[in-house]
């Protein structure tokens, strides 16, 4: 945490260094000392300061300097800091503008110049304004600070991003009613505000309408790998491709993860999974996800995130992926681990109001601004039942709208059972969302009943989607086999009337994760047939090593 900062201003550069080295020879330890040598540098130095959200303690200000005045000075810096301490510097003449001041500028005290010695004259009388000062001090926020409106899909989409990484933000609402003095504060170093998002970095950098991509890189997120070739790639850090991360490189592979989103997956963004073995109190997906990222770099994973691959190529035994910054790295073993995505729903006005309103999955930066609202959900599976159970902690009612007639053809049991123990979830069965309508942000839904044909209009500010899995192949264009949904089929789903896929180079049959092309495995989610739990994904993920080495062995001879 930086120190609080004491500034002194002063036209006179002998009295300034004068003033300089009297603070920092008493509180240089506990205090940042800043120094500027008029009022319109001092003024630009605070603006920084503010959009770095630094703390200004105490202001030392001589009162005769050109253009700006000592009591003009800090009548200006009232808004900025109003908190902060001010001492205005006179000459004897000045005394009774000094007097007339308290009010008007709101000081603290006026010093006489010159003192001699700081001990008697200057270090008492701060050291008074400091004590007050620190009694009601409450230090600010360091970090990365949003700044938008609620109802912004870029804004979501940055908030999201920030969520799922686990960088730690403050979220600024331009719109809010409640605004405390902070806000108010540093929307007026902002100064203009048209274009939002605006993301203020720690450092004071401040970055309008900025990609993804820029977010990233400036956090130090890395998204260019460090090597050109590895013995092992894994495209997508869920589950199965942490997993495989974690056995791959504690085994000696080289080992390098791409992930074009957030480390987790889908399972990365629950709110709380209470069925995984080993945590018998249960444990966030973001908690876990962070648990096994830690172990993967622990032996050595080189981590991508947020990147994506978009194209890959076979070059004699070896792969070669495109990722979308045209860069190019190579493996002898690649591992598909992309998961899946929420399948979209296809109903009038839901495409228009995605991001501000409309969320696919548990959109948890989302929680906090659904506080006494209703909220509604769209699924029936676990991933819908671990959401509405964290946003009733959140929201005044939740209301979880499933085709059929109850959850438990597609929910498990525990999960159920806390649902009906909670008392502001409802279900309504044979349900669905046929209009979702509003402006500029989610107004209201038109919902049906399947059974009476009966259509209703309810308000609703928030709608959460769970309906169902796509797997993401389609950046392979074809290169392995899929099923019909574009599942990746591996091992034995690929032998037909006890042939090999054309695509096979092998003589001998694929192993149980190996894809129609030797070399290119699967695991989790993204396989044809495979079981859409967090444990077998790890499961999947750490077995699919085992077929990998074998593989690598045949390659290296």
């Amino acid at each position: 945490m930086s120190k609080p900062v004491l500034l002194a201003v002063d036209d006179d550069n002998e009295v300034l260094r004068a003033v300089d080295r009297d603070l920092k020879q008493k509180y240089a330890a506990d205090y940042r000392v800043l120094r500027a040598e008029s009022g319109q540098v001092a003024l630009d130095t605070l603006k920084q300061l503010k959009l770095r959200n630094e703390t200004v303690a105490l202001m030392l200000v001589d009162q005769r300097m050109p253009q700006m005045t000592g009591v003009a000075f800090l009548q200006e810096t009232l808004e900025m800091y109003p908190k902060s301490k001010r001492v205005l510097l006179t000459a004897y003449a000045d005394t009774e503008a000094a007097i007339q001041a308290i009010n008007g500028a709101k000081i603290d005290y006026y010093l006489t110049k010159p003192w001699a010695p700081p001990q008697d004259s200057l270090y008492p009388v701060l050291d008074d304004l400091l004590d007050d000062w620190r009694s009601d001090y409450k230090p600010a926020f360091e970090g990365v600070r949003v700044v938008g409106h609620r109802w912004s899909p870029e804004c979501h989409a940055i908030k999201d991003f920030m969520a799922r990484n686990r960088v730690p933000y403050q979220w600024v609402d331009v719109e809010a009613k409640d605004r405390d003095d902070a806000t108010r504060q540093l929307l007026d170093a902002l100064g203009d505000t048209d274009c939002l998002p605006m993301v203020v970095f720690a450092d004071g950098a401040c970055h309008t309408q900025p990609s993804i991509t820029q977010v990233a890189e400036k956090l130090g997120l890395q998204t260019q790998a460090n090597e050109t070739f590895y013995d092992l790639v894994i495209v997508g850090a869920g589950p199965a491709g942490l997993a495989g991360a974690v056995y791959g490189a504690s085994e000696g592979l080289k080992t390098l993860m791409i992930e074009r989103e957030a480390p987790g997956g889908q399972a990365g963004t629950s709110s709380r999974i209470e069925n995984y073995l080993g945590f018998p109190n249960g444990i966030s997906g973001s908690d876990l996800a962070r648990r096994a990222l830690d172990q993967a770099r622990r032996f050595g994973v080189e981590v991508l995130s947020p990147q994506e691959v978009v194209k890959v190529r076979l070059k004699d035994s070896y792969r070669i992926l495109t990722l979308s910054d045209g860069s190019e790295v190579g493996c002898l073993a690649l591992l598909l681990a992309t998961g899946v995505s929420w399948r979209k729903l296809d109903t009038p006005g839901i495409e228009r109001l995605t991001g501000a309103g409309v969320y696919y999955g548990a959109a948890l930066s989302e929680a906090m601004a659904c506080k006494d609202e209703d909220v509604f959900l769209i699924g029936g599976a676990n991933s819908a039942g671990q959401a509405a159970m964290f946003f009733s902690e959140h929201a005044r009612s939740v209301t979880m709208l499933i085709r059929g007639e109850s959850l438990t053809k597609s929910m498990s049991q525990y999960l159920i059972e806390q649902i009906e123990a909670t008392p502001n979830i409802k279900l309504m069965p044979y349900t669905s969302v046929v209009e979702a309508k509003g402006d500029t942000r989610l107004e209201c839904l038109t919902l049906l009943d399947s059974q009476t044909g009966e259509k209703t209009t309810v308000p609703a500010a928030s709608l959460f989607i769970f309906i169902g899995a796509e797997p993401m192949t389609g950046w392979l264009d074809g290169l392995i086999e899929t099923d019909e949904k574009g599942f990746i089929l591996a091992g034995p789903d690929l032998i037909r009337n006890g042939k090999r896929p054309a695509s096979w180079t092998l003589e001998r049959d694929p192993r149980l994760p190996e894809t129609s092309v030797p070399g290119i495995f699967v695991a989790g989610d993204v396989r044809s047939g495979s079981v859409k739990r967090c444990a077998a994904g790890v499961g999947a993920g750490s077995s699919a090593v085992q077929s990998i080495h074998q593989y690598l062995a045949e390659v290296r001879g």
